[in-house]
């Protein structure tokens, strides 16, 4: 309340004085109109005086050129006759519509004569002139001489009653004048008196609140420091890292993890560049990474970086890091700081790589039981072949038995090398047949369709090859097929289909030359409450048999290879059942180290 009383007294003490100069101001604008309206009545005055002597003027000229005639009775000296008479009637008609009554009267009887002289006098003058005759008539000149007389009479009147009321507002403007003066003397000390003793209450009192004002803030600024120092120790408990810097990204304060993390203490890193203290780099291509508080001076709002960064310490150790940054604005909206917030993931990492190492052997294990058991007949085929051998069989039915033996030897070593090429890794992306893929797949598959009673169909037409690495694209197919296969459950069926995709014939604008590979199952479908978890990590609807990370690892190693995966669904009609849609690219961007 003491603030609000301080700004009061201020609004008061500031606006009084404008109180007071705009009071002056209209008393001065009042009387400096009353002046101006008296000077614009002298204007007048001196405009009516002006064409009255400018129409004296024209008259003499009209005066003098006829006498010059008159004398010589050359045309020439006509010419201010002539030409006088048009800018006369301008100034006749300009000063009939300002004279005052008193003048009009003048006026007239002057235009009367002006009329009178040049029909009467001029004109026959002239004419006399021109027919040969002589110009000396005695009485004919006193006439013209008596109207002459006249019209200079009365312009003579209408110049002295302008100057008369010329002199009048003239006086009257000077009595205005002092008037003003005094006025204003007057005023000033008025004014300035009681503005004086208005201020000078107004600033004890304002004195009195601003006293009382910076008590206030010198117990709130008290609290603020309490209450900083309550959230410096915050920071300190936070388990994150955290560095702010100002807008030129030198550092203003780390808390105690950040410390900890890049190795530096606060009072070393205070005030140098955030590129020295927090260094990092790509963890696979060693190349330095754009730190967070340079993209969020470019962009302007919050970012984080990318995935698979390292973090220099102090030291030279490093680890890996997740990171954010986020603009500090002030009122204005401009950038004045920034704080980065970032931490150890290193843990986080190796947990994220047990976990896809735990769904490549759980695929493995899904699979052990039945290549065992399609290694173990061809094996069982192959003992007893061996024994009909051993009993000296003839020569054409031993040929026989070791083609037979040969076959069967055959198909393991084709299991084997399908077995042996699911889990094998490529360093780089190669050239992957599709066909070859997926036929191996499903002769591993085999026994496992025929236990679960299902019926598989193959549309793969050859030579459709994508570029990428086969153990995951294996991994992948593995994972969507016996989903579909277990879906599709005693007496279903599946259909596995590859649909090639040229740039031409792409559905979408977005999607490159490529194929699509399909999988698709006659089962119940997937109930409308589970499709928005499918891709989640840890859901399943298999109970203990299923780890739930199948699909979200599926869809990270398709969105590595630049692809997509979805999945479409029915639940009720005869069409019911489900679709994985897989796109690879021919030729995709793929970003090793990416996720």
């Amino acid at each position: 309340m003491e603030f609000k009383r301080f700004k009061r007294t201020l609004r008061q003490v500031l606006l009084l004085p404008i109180v007071a100069c705009l009071l002056l101001a209209g008393v001065l604008v009042w009387q400096i109109s009353g002046a101006n309206s008296t000077v614009g009545l002298i204007e007048d005055s001196d405009q009516r005086i002006a064409l009255a002597t400018l129409i004296e003027k024209l008259v003499v000229d009209e005066e003098t050129g006829l006498r010059g005639y008159q004398t010589t009775s050359d045309p020439r000296f006509l010419a201010p006759f002539r030409d006088a008479e048009a800018p006369m009637q301008q100034a006749i008609d300009k000063l009939q519509s300002m004279a005052r009554p008193e003048q009009q009267e003048d006026l007239k009887q002057f235009l009367a004569e002006h009329r009178i002289w040049r029909q009467v006098f001029a004109e026959p003058l002239i004419a006399t002139i021109v027919g040969g005759g002589h110009a000396d008539d005695l009485d004919l000149n006193l006439l013209g001489k008596s109207h002459m007389d006249s019209m200079r009479a009365h312009l003579d009147a209408i110049v002295a009653i302008a100057t008369q009321g010329r002199e009048g507002r003239v006086a009257h403007w000077r009595r205005q004048t002092r008037h003003l003066l005094f006025l204003l003397i007057g005023l000033a000390l008025a004014i300035g008196l009681f503005v004086g003793l208005f201020t000078r209450g107004r600033l004890e009192s304002a004195y009195a609140a601003f006293r009382h004002a910076i008590d206030l803030q010198r117990r709130r600024a008290e609290e603020i420091f309490q209450s900083e120092q309550h959230l410096r120790t915050t920071l300190s408990s936070i388990g994150d890292g955290v560095i702010t810097c100002d807008a030129e990204a030198r550092i203003q304060m780390m808390n105690p993890v950040a410390q900890k993390l890049t190795g530096w203490t606060e009072s070393e890193a205070l005030n140098r560049p955030l590129d020295q203290v927090f260094r990092i780099v790509n963890e696979t291509t060693r190349m330095p990474v754009e730190n967070p508080v340079a993209k969020v001076q470019r962009l302007k709002g919050i970012v984080t970086i990318g995935n698979h960064t390292t973090l220099l310490r102090k030291d030279g150790s490093e680890f890996s890091v997740d990171d954010s940054g986020a603009p500090i604005r002030n009122a204005a909206g401009q950038i004045t700081g920034i704080v980065m917030v970032f931490r150890d993931i290193t843990l986080q990492l190796k947990t994220r790589a047990a976990l896809l190492a735990n769904e490549k052997l759980a695929v493995a294990g899904r699979l052990a039981a039945t290549i065992a058991h399609e290694i173990h007949n061809p094996l069982d085929s192959v003992a007893n072949l061996l024994y009909l051998l051993q009993h000296e069989p003839k020569a054409e039915e031993a040929k026989q038995f070791i083609q037979m033996a040969q076959r069967e030897l055959a198909r393991v070593t084709q299991i084997s090398r399908a077995m042996l090429s699911l889990y094998r890794e490529s360093k780089a992306p190669v050239s992957v047949n599709l066909k070859e893929t997926l036929d191996d797949l499903l002769l591993l598959m085999h026994r496992r369709f025929q236990i679960l009673g299902v019926t598989v169909s193959a549309e793969l037409p050859p030579d459709i090859v994508v570029e990428g690495f086969p153990a995951e694209l294996r991994q992948v197919f593995t994972n969507l097929i016996t989903n579909a296969a277990e879906a599709a459950g005693q007496g279903g069926a599946v259909t596995v289909r590859i649909t090639p995709q040229t740039a031409d014939t792409a559905a979408s604008p977005a999607l490159e030359a490529g194929a699509i590979v399909e999988i698709i199952d006659n089962g119940p479908g997937i109930p409308p409450e589970n499709r928005e978890h499918l891709f989640s990590p840890f859901f399943t609807t298999k109970g203990e048999r299923g780890t739930g990370l199948g699909l979200w690892v599926s869809q990270g190693i398709i969105r590595k290879h630049a692809g997509s995966i979805n999945l479409a669904s029915r639940t009720d009609g005869p069409a019911h059942g489900a679709t994985a849609r897989v796109f690879l690219a021919a030729k995709p961007i793929i970003d090793p180290a990416s996720e």
